[in-house]
């Protein structure tokens, strides 16, 4: 029986277009929040090698060490930790070497600039993957002071005592 193509039920929108501009979070650097005031943050694609990036879908890097530093006009990570591709044979990537950030020129001058500065520096966030290619994502960060980080824990531990209190009292309410 013939159907005309307009009175046919209209196919979803391909799985592709509904995960556009979503991250998959590969890597975080909590330590960095801890230890620096953030400033600003950036979102910097990153010069990878084959290996390099099939050892980063599987879930694998740290950055706890990293750091970036601005050499010759150029935005460069270095100490990221991404483990070699267990499968890769002699073409695989050395674990700690030094790998290239993708800025735009203003960026990577405004970055350079403010780094200059006394207790500036330039630390990773996060890594992660959008749309299919490799990115991190780095702050200008400020250190903290011993007496600043530990405000910072008794602030945290302070909202999740009223979050948790908050919770005790709904749950009270609606048993009530």
């Amino acid at each position: 029986m013939y159907v005309p193509k307009e009175s046919q039920p209209k196919q979803g929108k391909p799985a592709a277009d509904k995960t556009k501009g979503q991250r998959k979070i590969v890597a975080q650097n909590k330590k960095a929040r801890h230890d620096y005031a953030i400033i600003d943050t950036y979102e910097a694609g990153l010069v990878l090698t084959g290996t390099e990036v099939k050892s980063l879908r599987q879930g694998r890097a740290t950055l706890t060490d990293g750091f970036v530093q601005i050499d010759g006009g150029e935005a460069w990570l270095y100490n990221a930790h991404i483990p070699e591709y267990f499968q890769g044979t002699w073409t695989n990537h050395s674990v700690r070497r030094k790998r290239k950030l993708l800025l735009h020129r203003e960026e990577i001058d405004k970055l350079a600039a403010k780094s200059e500065e006394t207790g500036h520096t330039i630390v990773p966030l996060a890594l992660y993957f959008k749309d299919g290619r490799a990115k991190a994502e780095i702050a200008l960060a400020r250190g903290k002071k011993e007496y600043d980080k530990r405000q910072t824990l008794r602030e945290k531990q302070d909202r999740r005592d009223t979050e948790r209190a908050i919770a005790a009292a709904k749950r009270r309410q609606r048993g009530a």
